[in-house]
Parts: C-alpha cells; structure tokens; sequence
C-alpha cells in the first residue's frame, strides 16, 4: 500500500498566526517544526495500517518548509517548486490514498488563515459554480487520478466545508476556530496521537472511500483581490473578465485548472 501525505501549515496545532507561517522569523521556525511532527504522526499511522511506501509532499508556500532531517526516515520528501501537481504531487506515483495534514478553510470562510491557495491574488474560486478550497481543489486532481481522500486534519471550519466534498473520509480536529487569527487547539502531542490514530484508523477500514471527481470540461470563476489583479490577470489571452475583479476561463480537467491558477498565482508578484 503506497500513501501520499500532503502537509500543509495552517491547520497544524498551535498555529494561528500569518507570521507562524512566513519564513524569516522565530515563530515560522517553531511552526515548520510542529508541522513537520503532524508529518510523522501521519507516517506513524500509515505505516501501522500496513503501507510500505509513504510519499511526503511539501505542500506550504514555497513547498520546502520541513527539514528533511527531521522526517520519518522511512519516508520519502516531496518538497520545491515549481511543479505541474503543486500540492498534490506525488498522486501520480501510483498511489492507493491520499491524506491531507495541518489543511484549512477557504478563502472567505470562518476557519483560521483561512484563504485558497493565494490570499494577496484570490479571494474565491469557483468551478462549475461550486465554491472551492485548496483541499477541494487537489481532492478533486488526485480524484482524477483515481485516488481517493482517506484521511485530513484541520479546524473545525475546514472539516465542517469538506465534509460534504469527502463524505468517506476519516477528519481529525487539531483546533477549533473563534476567528481569523485565534481559537482553541489541542496541544501538538494530542494533535499528533489523534492524526496517527486517525490515519491508521483511515486506511484499516474496510471499504475504500470514493475518489471525488469533477468531470471536465470545467467553467472556473476567480474573483482577484482587486480590479488591478484582474487587469494583470486578463493580460493571458484565453480569460474572460466576467466583472471590475472576476475572470474566467473553461479548463478540459482539474489539472488543467490547477495549472492555470498557479500560474496565475506566480503573476501576481507583478503586484506586490
């Protein structure tokens, strides 16, 4: 049994911070560091249920956050960018589920540092009309790969909007949200016994979840942070300005989506 684990900052235990998750400062040490023990909880747990191979990806910011040092050895580290699968790669490497650590809200939810996958650029995302987060995006590309979502840990918020995504997944709580930048977590040991036994739990069960998929073709909604962004964004021949500060495009498949939007994401330091 082959595992990907994607781990993410912002729904780790303890962190509720955006300073906790920009490098360059103590508190981003500490947290990269509890990131990386939810990590190994989830490793733990894989490799209790029976997986012989565990892929790791390093899914935050610049996807090189975990010192690989401090890993699981028995595991193997996906980390820099760019590339093509971003927070999902790895999913390619035949792979039998996917779990997603330390994960969040959407942009415009009510989890902690809740955003999709670039606050200065996206304010929402939408396919199909379908509002969309990080963890619904790249559930629905490992989907089409035709791997399912076993195992995510996060707020109470993130959970709460997955559900209905991921409705065979096993959910670990790390923290609950009381707003942007503040709530009640559990401490990083009962975090990471939650997430191995969760993992565990996850992959002994009896029936396999079902992967989630978006057939394409795909109508994607993206409202930027400003018209500015959207003049910058509309720069790419292929988009429509839908309105001041939403464009648009229609993608063959997730992965194509996926790609676009990262793309768009790596423009957006235009205007920074």
């Amino acid at each position: 049994m082959k595992i990907l684990i994607s781990t993410d900052i912002e729904g780790v235990a303890g962190v509720y911070h955006p300073e906790q998750t920009r490098a360059g400062n103590p508190e981003y040490e500490r947290a990269r560091v509890l990131m990386t023990h939810e990590a190994n909880a989830a490793i733990a747990g894989a490799f209790d249920a029976g997986a012989t191979e565990v892929l790791v990806n390093d899914s935050h910011g610049g996807f090189r956050n975990m010192p690989p040092d401090l890993l699981d050895a028995r595991a193997q580290a996906v980390q820099g960018k760019p590339r093509y699968l971003s927070m999902m790669a790895g999913v390619d490497q035949q792979v039998d589920a996917v779990c997603m650590i330390g994960y969040h809200s959407r942009a415009q939810g009510r989890g902690i540092l809740a955003h999709t996958i670039n606050s200065f650029a996206f304010t929402r995302i939408r396919f199909n009309g379908r509002e969309m987060g990080e963890a619904g995006i790249y559930g629905a590309l490992a989907g089409e790969y035709k791997v399912p979502v076993a195992m995510a840990s996060g707020d109470d918020a993130f959970i709460e909007e997955h559900r209905p995504f991921f409705p065979d997944t096993v959910f670990v709580q790390t923290k609950r949200a009381t707003g942007h930048t503040s709530g009640i977590s559990l401490s990083p040991v009962q975090a990471c016994s939650a997430i191995r036994a969760g993992m565990a739990a996850a992959l002994s069960q009896s029936h396999k979840p079902r992967p989630f998929v978006l057939p394409g073709p795909l109508q994607v909604r993206i409202r930027t942070s400003s018209p500015a962004m959207a003049d910058l964004f509309c720069q790419w021949p292929t988009l429509q300005r839908m309105e001041g500060d939403e464009i648009g495009f229609e993608a063959p498949s997730v992965e194509a989506a996926v790609r676009m939007i990262n793309c768009l994401s790596a423009m957006s330091t235009m205007l920074r």
